[in-house]
């Protein structure tokens, strides 16, 4: 079995963060985008990768501009490209 990407990983705990800076559980975002919660904690601990579509609905839900679950990222670039 593969490892879950790092930036998949990182934007799984930034949902985290901004899920619990609301004081809001698993299930208040889950019910939000209509899944389950366990689909929440793939997300979150980076398992499942979460779709830009799913991203959006939860930065809408939760206040947040998308681009902040890119924040504190190394700004390198990514596997297998060059500039």
């Amino acid at each position: 079995m593969s490892h879950p990407h790092f930036i998949d990983v990182h934007v799984g705990k930034r949902l985290r963060e901004f899920r619990e800076a609301k004081r809001l559980s698993q299930i208040d975002l889950a019910s939000a985008q209509a899944i389950a919660f366990q689909q929440v904690q793939k997300y979150e601990n980076g398992h499942n990768r979460i779709s830009a579509s799913r991203l959006h609905v939860a930065a809408y839900f939760l206040k947040v501009p998308v681009a902040d679950f890119f924040e504190r990222l190394d700004d390198s670039a990514p596997e297998g490209l060059s500039g």
